[in-house]
């Protein structure tokens, strides 16, 4: 018998049935460890910064960071000739790791300083789950690697790729069972244990999966076979490696911003792109991929075109957006991973090739979480980057047909339409959008039925992957020329979103308007002309809920208390007497900066008649500071765009605000929203606390002013009834039936079933 085949006898397990399941299932299991928690432990944080958005992209960066940490360490402990002691440096760090457990948030980094919220996150991340998720992570690689060993002279010892298929579908069922099942079925603190439980249980199965292994080797005595060392990777395919990485990580965090701004920061929203992203790449690298690459690049190619014209747009349809932003995510990255998996090297540098993979997944995370922010005053990332994957396409070199070069021209000339269009009729758009408040949606519609003849060029000329990306570019500078809808003088960006401010044409106002604007959605609107200017403004207008709440605690006397849960343009600084005090509690300075800023907005300024406080965090937080029993109006609207921050909402919140309320004191829950039934838990909640309410829905009227009033919905609670007196005999003040739907805590939060509720689908 020849050496080769006595090394093979040595290496080779007595059983072929039993290893292959061993290694998959803890694969599997140690994805679905290191998936889970991510939306668990970002869902404990996310309180503490007011619920944005920009929690979870920031987190994405902290979890692909510390996945490169763990695949850096496998790859240095590859580097280790003997197996047995790579099993035994890993199962001491496996171990040592669950010192931290059980599973919280550390309070060493104290409250969160708004200014500066991002290394405040990542250090708090990284002191609570940083150390078990590193080492998690790293298992994966290392034990793709002990099983190359383990079944060298076996075909599947080969091609251990196939276990990063089970791995990635590891993490995709669990992040589907976050939202789905784990998440309205269990308590945050029964998460948190439960996860713990699962890490300890993972540890066992490690060192089972190494007694086992080694036991039934025919002699134990010996180490498995090291690889055969394959030829260096040069460094340019070194980079490609990282370029084919980084695109879907960051297209993953734009899409998530993109779709999480407009409805809720919530867990069911965030994990759906990353579960797309993780199927794409167990479909990549199945031998068989369920979708071949050919039928990949046709689809791309088609939603690219598609996609990147509607990044400009809004629409009422937004069940029907995020299908085409999520389709498009799914096939791109899926392109990305499909020719990523073409280039895997040999066995012998599998961990190398995951550290690098890695490396571009924190390179893209990085750029779209926090690079962006701070270069671009809009959100720019997310379009930039669907434009630039097109690169990633191939490149064919096939000699350019006539019809292409014309297909091109015509293509570009129809991009150049809109824009022109907007520079002729721009004067009468303005003052027509002043009488119309639907002018710029049929505008954006002409704009789309233009822009599908460049589409269909892009399309054509899939194959040219210049003059497909080129044709993505101009489409998407187009459209983002011409769906605007309001004339912006002043745009900034900060952690917690894009401030906007523009100047619209209001004749029944007295002229110029201000608008402030977060995301997608109208956060205040002041007239600038002296008759209308200290006139409060679409939510907070007098004949809105709102206001009238506002005016019935105020006529009780010539001073009242009053806290404001979100500043905005300021507008509820109008109704400030000068015998009453005003309290702002607002978690972006940016915001604070520009309601008081006169150039912009002047009701903190000019109108309120006298100092108007601002302080400044999430509100829970700075609110469990103030004295109790001094407020005689408190006001809960803290929007991020038409997103909620749920934790406003819960029982715990709705019982803090009213232990800062006088006995006759009310709050005001502010619960406009276009996406989302957040009224039944609001009022389950108050029920729980055992105290009345009343709910009231205003419909704005039709010849009112565009930026006079806005329809809005809210529902008063107060700590003894007597707080109520003044909205029993209004009839628009109604009492809401019981329902079966439970009041959020902040051990529970439901907002997939808010959503389902909010599409017409019942409790």
């Amino acid at each position: 018998m020849s050496d080769a085949a006595i090394d093979r006898s040595l290496a080779a397990p007595v059983s072929d049935r039993l290893t292959p399941w061993l290694f998959a299932v803890a694969i599997f299991t140690s994805a679905a460890l290191v998936f889970v928690v991510q939306p668990m432990v970002t869902r404990l944080v996310l309180p503490m910064l007011g619920g944005s958005p920009a929690v979870w992209n920031t987190a994405m960066v902290f979890f692909q960071t510390a996945l490169l940490a763990g695949y850096a360490y496998a790859h240095l402990l590859q580097k280790v000739g003997s197996m047995r002691i790579q099993l035994g440096v890993h199962l001491a760090l496996l171990l040592a790791a669950a010192v931290t457990l059980p599973l919280s948030i550390s309070g060493v980094t104290g409250d969160p300083d708004p200014s500066a919220p991002i290394l405040w996150l990542l250090a708090t991340l990284t002191l609570s789950v940083g150390a078990p998720f590193a080492v998690l992570s790293a298992t994966a690689p290392l034990l793709q690697a002990w099983y190359a060993r383990v079944r060298a002279g076996h075909p599947d010892g080969q091609n251990p790729y196939g276990l990063y298929a089970a791995s990635n579908l590891g993490s995709f069922l669990a992040l589907l069972a976050y939202p789905v099942v784990v998440e309205p079925l269990a308590a945050l603190s029964s998460q948190r244990w439960g996860w713990s439980g699962g890490y300890l249980l993972f540890v066992l199965m490690i060192a089972t999966l190494a007694g086992v292994v080694w036991y039934r080797r025919a002699d134990r005595t010996l180490e498995p076979p090291r690889l055969v060392r394959s030829p260096p990777v040069a460094w340019r395919e070194k980079g490609k490696w990282v370029l084919l990485a980084a695109a879907p990580s960051s297209l993953m965090l734009g899409v998530t911003a993109h779709l999480s701004t407009d409805v809720a920061s919530a867990p069911f929203l965030w994990v759906i792109p990353l579960a797309l992203y993780l199927l794409t790449f167990v479909i990549a690298f199945q031998t068989r991929p369920w979708i071949p690459l050919p039928v990949t690049l046709t689809i791309a190619g088609a939603l690219g075109a598609v996609c990147v014209s509607f990044t400009a747009f809004r629409t009422g349809a937004w069940p029907l957006m995020f299908a085409l932003h999520l389709a498009t995510f799914f096939f791109l990255a899926l392109m990305c991973h499909q020719r990523l998996a073409e280039r895997r090297p040999p066995p012998d540098r599998l961990t190398e090739f995951y550290l690098l993979m890695s490396l571009g997944g924190v390179v893209g995370g990085a750029f779209t979480a926090l690079l962006a922010p701070v270069i671009f005053n809009m959100v720019w990332e997310y379009p930039l980057v669907l434009v630039l994957v097109g690169l990633a396409r191939p490149w064919h070199r096939a000699e350019v047909q006539r019809w292409e070069i014309l297909t091109f021209v015509a293509a570009v000339l129809v991009c150049a339409v809109p824009p022109l269009l907007s520079a002729v009729f721009q004067a009468d758009w303005d003052l027509a959008w002043a009488y119309n408040r639907h002018f710029d949606w049929r505008m954006e519609q002409l704009t789309q039925v233009i822009l599908m003849f460049a589409m269909i060029g892009a399309f054509l000329l899939r194959d040219r992957t210049p003059a497909y990306v080129i044709l993505l570019a101009l489409i998407t500078l187009s459209a983002q020329h011409i769906a605007r809808g309001y004339d912006w003088t002043y745009s900034e960006r900060s952690f917690f979103g894009v401030m906007r401010v523009a100047n619209v044409p209001d004749p029944k106002l007295g002229g110029d308007v201000h608008v402030l604007m977060h995301g997608t959605t109208l956060h205040g609107a002041q007239a600038r002309a002296a008759p209308s200017e200290c006139r409060p403004t679409l939510y907070y207008a007098t004949v809105t809920p709102i206001g009238q709440a506002t005016q019935m605690v105020q006529s009780r006397g010539p001073g009242a208390n009053i806290g404001v849960v979100g500043q905005g343009s300021g507008a509820m600084a109008a109704y400030k007497r000068p015998g009453d005090r005003l309290t702002f509690f607002e978690i972006d300075p940016m915001v604070d900066r520009l309601s008081r800023d006169p150039d912009w907005f002047t009701y903190i300024s000019h109108c309120a008649a006298g100092p108007v406080r601002t302080v400044l965090g999430d509100a829970r937080l700075t609110m469990a500071r103030e004295p109790a029993g001094t407020y005689d109006l408190l006001i809960i609207d803290a929007f991020s765009s038409d997103a909620v921050p749920t934790h406003l909402l819960t029982v715990e919140a709705i019982d803090g605000y009213l232990k800062l309320l006088k006995p006759d004191g009310v709050v005001v829950l502010h619960l406009s929203n276009r996406n989302l039934d957040i009224t039944l838990p609001a009022a389950a909640a108050a029920r729980a606390l055992g105290v009345a309410s009343r709910h009231r829905i205003y419909i704005e009227t039709p010849d009112s002013p565009v930026m006079a009033e806005a329809s809005t919905e809210a529902l008063v609670l107060s700590p003894t009834p007597a707080g109520l007196a003044e909205f029993r005999p209004d009839s628009g003040w109604r009492t809401l039936a019981d329902s079966d739907v439970r009041p959020w805590t902040d051990d529970y939060v439901n907002l997939f079933g808010a959503m389902v509720r909010g599409m017409g689908g019942g409790n």
